[in-house]
């Protein structure tokens, strides 16, 4: 077999190999991903390396340094060579730009070369390493190098390689690139006005009595220093037609310091938003069992406080900026973004860290829309929508969803159901907003559990402040002669079962009471709020 076969082989091996992803992706989390905490913990260690390297090669200047001294500097030389070894390995893969150009010669029946495969492996790299960040982390390395000592002037460049660890000086590196077009078309003007400027005065003040602007360089520095609106004094004018050029100058300056300002404002105003979702996207892959909810509405809210009143993790996902800053202010975990654009999702660990998502958006097609993305990414994760519109429900229920709620419906139905009795009206509105401590709530029964195979006749509800609303049982599991019913999507529901009622596995209790009693029942059976949400069917 050939070099080429070998290389072939040996690029098959490597994409198919375990082992080799899990050292490729463990090493990723360690220097690449954003919201990993291994990189975190990486950037602290590098910052303290940096900074300490750096007092280090400072204080050597004038005082001498022991063999300590000598091995640390080793320490930092070693980490920030395995680091940029590091980095130019994950900036490319190169045994899949092997298999590329190989599966594409054998794709168009032409013979792999493997010199061409192998620059072009040598191409992504190079591009890598002339990128910005590469070139400061090599010319980081050099102030180990003590026997030139102008190689102390790249100690500079350690500094700045704290850009890369530090996540605001990070944030500032990529404003400046993101603005560059306006900074570089500010950075043009100011050349030119300065260069104007300089040799304008240079003209009028060269030669005069007195004047102390005696070489173009002081022009240079004079209009430097007073379009930048600083202005030493050392260097001024003093004929009248610098003097006028100084006014001119003056004016000049204070609209490039407006503009560049205006610019980085901006800049960060745009940052500022992707900080703060990157950092909600970092609490997140902390958590588990998170609940997404999408829609910080009227019924959003109502959702997101009993959510909080019950210690469950969620996050709030909203287009409206106002309605994600009203969400932060209630200390909620909140995005600005679209809920049917699948990076959200994904950058929300939806079907991972999220295993539930609540479309609750005012709009049925935009639910719609949520419904089918979250579906993509997970065919486990519980999806609960909201309808408007009745014929709403089927699309929901064809797009994945789970269970669809229509509110307005459900409000409409509690009106016509209770006009003329305001009493059980005002009754079931307190247990539904809880407005008197009354709270309606599910309880699983657990296989194995103490209401596992019991008749609801055998519960003293009473005893404990409680009512029992009813009971939802699961259709795969009802028996052929039951209580009267009501059907559900993939259940059944058991209004006031009679006392003979026998509870099994799967069932849920649906109770009502005051929280105290609520509470206590739960710690009776051995359960917590967290079983309705993670063990219930």
């Amino acid at each position: 077999m050939n070099v080429s076969g070998l290389a072939v082989r040996l690029a098959y091996w490597l994409d198919a190999s375990p082992r080799y992803a899990s050292v490729e992706a463990f090493f990723a989390d360690l220097l690449v991903n954003p919201r990993s905490r291994r990189r975190a913990w990486f950037d602290m260690v590098m910052i303290g390396l940096i900074l300490a390297s750096v007092f280090l090669l400072i204080y050597q200047v004038h005082h001498p340094v022991g063999p300590f001294a000598a091995a640390f500097e080793r320490l930092v030389f070693s980490a920030l060579v395995s680091e940029y070894l590091l980095r130019l390995w994950l900036a490319s893969a190169g045994h899949k730009i092997v298999i590329e150009h190989y599966e594409h010669a054998e794709l168009v029946g032409m013979r792999f070369r493997l010199v061409p495969a192998l620059w072009a492996v040598l191409r992504s790299k190079l591009a890598y390493m002339t990128s910005p960040l590469a070139i400061i982390d090599l010319l980081a390395i050099l102030p180990s190098y003590r026997p030139l000592a102008f190689m102390r002037l790249f100690l500079l460049f350690r500094l700045l390689k704290l850009f890369r660890y530090a996540r605001s000086l990070n944030a500032f590196g990529k404003v400046v690139v993101e603005k560059r077009f306006e900074l570089l078309t500010l950075s043009i003007f100011v050349g030119a006005v300065v260069l104007i400027s300089s040799i304008a005065v240079y003209l009028f003040e060269a030669g005069v009595p007195g004047t102390s602007v005696q070489t173009l360089a002081d022009a240079v520095y004079w209009a430097v220093i007073t379009i930048t609106t600083v202005g030493y004094g050392d260097v001024s004018p003093i004929t009248p037609e610098g003097r006028v050029v100084a006014m001119v100058l003056v004016f000049a300056g204070i609209g490039v310091v407006s503009f560049a300002t205006s610019i980085v404002v901006m800049a960060f105003h745009e940052k500022m938003r992707e900080l703060h979702d990157n950092r909600v996207f970092s609490e997140v892959e902390r958590l588990s069992g998170v609940t997404v909810v999408c829609g910080f509405g009227r019924i959003g809210q109502v959702v997101a406080q009993h959510l909080a009143d019950a210690g469950e993790p969620f996050v709030v996902v909203d287009k409206d900026e106002a309605a994600v800053e009203r969400a932060r202010r209630l200390d909620y975990l909140a995005v600005a973004g679209d809920a049917s654009d699948g990076s959200v999702l994904n950058n929300l660990r939806l079907g991972r860290q999220a295993t539930r998502i609540l479309c609750l958006t005012e709009d049925d097609v935009k639910n719609v829309y949520i419904t089918l993305t979250a579906r993509e990414f997970s065919h486990d994760v519980l999806i609960i929508s909201r309808a408007n519109k009745a014929e709403s429900v089927r699309k929901l229920v064809h797009a994945g969803a789970n269970h669809v709620v229509r509110p307005y419906e459900v409000v409409a139905r509690m009106a016509a159901e209770f006009i003329g009795q305001p009493v059980a009206f005002d009754a079931i509105q307190d247990v539904v907003t809880g407005s008197k401590g009354i709270h309606l709530e599910p309880l699983p029964v657990l296989p194995g559990s103490r209401l596992d195979g019991i008749t609801v006749g055998t519960m003293d509800f009473a005893a404990r402040n409680l009512l029992l609303f009813g009971v939802i049982r699961p259709k795969a599991d009802a028996l052929a002669a039951e209580d009267e019913h009501y059907l559900m999507a993939d259940k059944r529901f058991y209004f006031n079962p009679r006392p003979r009622f026998r509870l099994q596995a799967h069932d849920i209790l649906v109770l009502i009471g005051y929280e105290v009693s609520l509470n206590h029942f739960r710690k009776q059976q051995g359960q917590s709020l967290r079983t309705w949400w993670r063990g219930a069917p």
